[in-house]
């Protein structure tokens, strides 16, 4: 009997059943760490973590300190290697490995004398600073302490239990032998910027208490236990101002880092910019200063549809006058700007309705606004990216793609990612660009993450038109860029790591697999499924490192019981693999769990005879 070769279409398909898609496909139905390339999947790449040095901070476990939501890698221009990162809790520069904190401060403090004071065989350090203005969480500096009590004070420490206006804990790293005061006369704290500048929120979360929620939703004068008022997260936005960097909070201000001053300067306050933005981004080649979801001084609040941009080539001239560039401008389609990206031509802003362009034209003017499409807002802040002028962005359901119009992606999964992601999560959505592999992602919060950090991703390849899925746990990811031939992503605990590097998960093993729909087999004298069949041998067209597995399941009906052969492993010397599996329809998975293994299918092919039938 001639071969039968198996021809799957490229792409995971999850919204229609399995047997239909094996009808009219037939398509895969399900992987995880895979891709496809040239119409057939492969294994993707591994992952290497980078060796870095953390902060010390007390207390901290994470690397660095919070989540890392934002990064951006450049080179100075005297070719120093700088990598920015932005977590609820820190602002740092990762150089040589090495991490250095250049957090704006909100306040430094000349303490009195011996502000420590500690109880013996306690690690609890009580601090005392007349009027702080510390919360619980937030970082505080301290330097030029004397060592006291088997105690040493210095470094960074988290602020634990606020005990008045003028005092609170920390934890020491060593229990004190003795009950007292100590320090010594020249104690300084920095106070690292808090919840007051927008920072330490983490995740999202439901906002109580008095004041959220509906009028009349409950009796005047009680604390809400519930409401439909979600908090925001602390996202930085970063962008390049030649070889500086401006910095952003979400909701706040921004901040001004020289470069050349080094890694031991920290980031300072744009004094004349608006005292609060959603996010900023720039405009290039014109050089403005953009902030989205601008603070309006003409009402003395934070406008969430209202543009503001700096004086051409001034980030820190906000004036508008005839004498400058600088202005504003307030959009109409939406409650509050969502994401914007920057191209060579224009700026893409999404509100929660719409799409806007947005495009230097010079004076009068400045720049020029037109509404591309409504109905079509992206979900989150990252979710927008842009690829050579074409922006891709998730929707609150479904994906969208401009590339001279807004246009929807159709998604084979669109139903199936959106009916799982954790809906309370989704400003964590972000979107991600894989240059080398033509893939644009997005990462999400999937409703069965432990942890409501981002689990899952769905990949669409943009030149082969096809979509898969997979799990990875991922904050943020920078695609290759210039110094970084591969891209650079960080996990919930703020590891980083090098990716598409080798092939295993930091050097532990990597599951991936691929599984196809059910396929009715058929031969020409009985194409339509009546009769059993046997499949006896297949012969296998793969590229391989190592080895993968192939494992048969048979139904005789498609919601009749499944029998499964294998899996059998295939290596790259495997010519043939002799099985007995019988059925009227049949789906293959090709998996992996072994540490080196790499894999890439071609078109395999069956052995198939007729076998009756009963």
């Amino acid at each position: 009997m001639p071969l039968t070769g198996i021809d799957i279409k490229p792409g995971i398909v999850k919204d229609i059943p399995s047997y239909t898609a094996g009808q009219i496909g037939p398509y895969w139905v399900d992987g995880d760490k895979i891709r496809f390339e040239n119409g057939f999947p492969s294994k993707i790449g591994g992952w290497q973590q980078e060796a870095t040095t953390p902060p010390t901070i007390t207390s901290s476990t994470t690397l660095p300190a919070g989540k890392c939501r934002a990064m951006v890698n450049w080179r100075s221009l005297n070719g120093t290697d700088f990598v920015a990162l932005g977590t609820e809790e820190q602002l740092l520069i990762l150089l040589d490995g090495q991490f250095y904190d250049i957090t704006p401060l909100r306040k430094t403090s000349s303490l009195g004398a011996n502000p420590f004071t500690t109880a013996n065989g306690s690690k609890t350090v009580t601090v005392t600073d007349t009027g702080h203005g510390a919360v619980t969480g937030e970082i505080v500096s301290f330097s030029n302490a004397a060592t006291f009590n088997n105690v040493t004070i210095e470094g960074a420490y988290k602020i634990g239990t606020i005990t008045s206006v003028n005092a609170y804990q920390i934890t020491s790293l060593t229990a004190a032998d003795a009950t007292g005061a100590g320090g010594g006369g020249s104690v300084t704290a920095k106070y690292l910027i808090g919840k007051d500048e927008g920072m330490n929120n983490a995740t999202a979360s439901t906002a109580l208490g008095y004041g959220t929620g509906t009028w009349g939703g409950s009796t005047w004068g009680t604390a809400r236990s519930g409401s439909s008022v979600t908090l925001e997260l602390t996202i930085w936005s970063l962008n390049l101002w030649g070889e500086d960097l401006i910095a952003t909070v979400s909701n706040n201000k921004s901040y001004y880092w020289d470069a050349s001053s080094g890694v031991a300067t920290r980031a300072v306050l744009i004094s004349n910019a608006p005292i609060t933005s959603r996010f900023t981004t720039l405009s290039f080649p014109d050089r403005h200063v953009v902030s989205m979801g601008s603070y309006d001084s003409s009402v003395s609040a934070q406008d969430p549809m209202l543009i503001a941009w700096s004086n051409q080539g001034d980030y820190n001239n906000w004036t508008v006058s005839a004498a400058t560039t600088a202005g504003s401008q307030r959009l109409q389609e939406g409650t509050k700007i969502m994401a914007a990206v920057g191209t060579r031509e224009e700026i893409f802003i999404g509100t929660d309705e719409a799409m806007y362009g947005m495009a230097f034209v010079g004076p009068p003017f400045t720049f020029a606004f037109r509404l591309l499409g409504t109905g079509c807002g992206p979900i989150s802040l990252r979710s927008m990216v842009n690829e050579s002028g074409t922006v891709f962005w998730m929707g609150r359901n479904n994906f969208f793609m401009f590339d001279g119009a807004v246009k929807e992606l159709p998604c084979p999964m669109q139903f199936f990612i959106f009916d799982t992601l954790n809906s309370q999560q989704t400003q964590k959505i972000f979107g991600a660009l894989n240059r080398q592999f033509k893939e644009v992602m997005w990462f999400y919060v999937s409703d069965s993450s432990s942890d409501e950090e981002p689990d899952k991703y769905i990949i669409y390849n943009y030149e082969e038109n096809v979509w898969t899925l997979g799990s990875m746990a991922r904050t943020t990811w920078h695609d290759s860029f210039g110094v970084r031939t591969v891209p650079y992503a960080a996990d919930p605990d703020g590891r980083l790591y090098n990716q598409e590097t080798g092939t295993d998960d930091n050097g532990a093993a990597m599951t991936a697999f691929v599984e196809s729909s059910p396929m009715e087999l058929s031969l020409a004298d009985s194409p339509d499924g009546t009769n059993l069949f046997m499949v006896d041998r297949v012969i296998p067209d793969a590229t391989v490192t190592g080895s993968f597995d192939l494992t048969l399941k048979s139904k005789q009906f498609p919601n009749g019981t499944e029998t499964s052969k294998g899996p059998f492993t295939i290596s790259q010397s495997t010519s043939k693999v002799s099985v007995r599996a019988k059925g009227r329809q049949m789906s293959f998975r090709f998996s992996s769990s072994a540490t080196g293994d790499a894999w890439s299918l071609g078109r395999f092919r069956l052995n198939i005879r007729g076998d009756g039938m009963r």
